[in-house]
């Protein structure tokens, strides 16, 4: 398989997607971010003194996937349509589930945009978090679905 992202010559290059129909295009990312009990308790109960650790996050997800195309260098610049993030408390853990959809109309797809909030929502947890709980471990940031483009749908199989 050849990488989209590599030219001739083994250089990096951004895909050029100008002749690219534009289609409606989503994407769907997780994350979980697990951490101590004591730390658990602190957010459920909304006494983090840096405050609403989940609110912060969802906001602080939005505003990652509006800037992917500046933090990774081969990523296009998308006017995104729609981008909602959910973090979540997840007792069996301990810790905070995150998604994020996100949506356009364009050339390329959205993947990177859904993971990048992600990710941001879940450093935005350990940021707010990391006072009480410095163990905690950020993981299974992955991609659960993608739809639109000339690549078809996917969906993660269930595990």
């Amino acid at each position: 398989m050849k990488l989209s992202h590599v030219d001739e010559g083994g250089r990096a290059r951004m895909v050029d997607v100008g002749g690219k129909p534009e289609t409606e295009r989503t994407a769907v990312a997780e994350g979980l971010v697990t951490m101590s009990r004591e730390a658990y308790e602190l957010v459920a109960g909304h006494a983090v003194t840096k405050g609403d650790v989940l609110t912060v996050a969802e906001v602080a997800g939005v505003m990652g996937a509006k800037r992917a195309g500046d933090l990774i260098p081969l990523c296009h610049p998308l006017g995104l349509d729609l981008v909602t993030v959910q973090a979540v408390l997840a007792p069996e853990a301990p810790g905070v589930r995150v998604t994020a959809t996100a949506k356009v109309t364009g050339r390329t797809g959205v993947e990177m945009e859904a993971l990048t909030a992600v990710a941001v929502a879940c450093l935005t947890v350990y940021d707010m978090v990391k006072a009480v709980d410095r163990s905690m471990t950020i993981r299974e940031v992955k991609l659960l679905s993608k739809t639109g483009g000339t690549g078809g749908d996917w969906r993660r199989a269930e595990s």
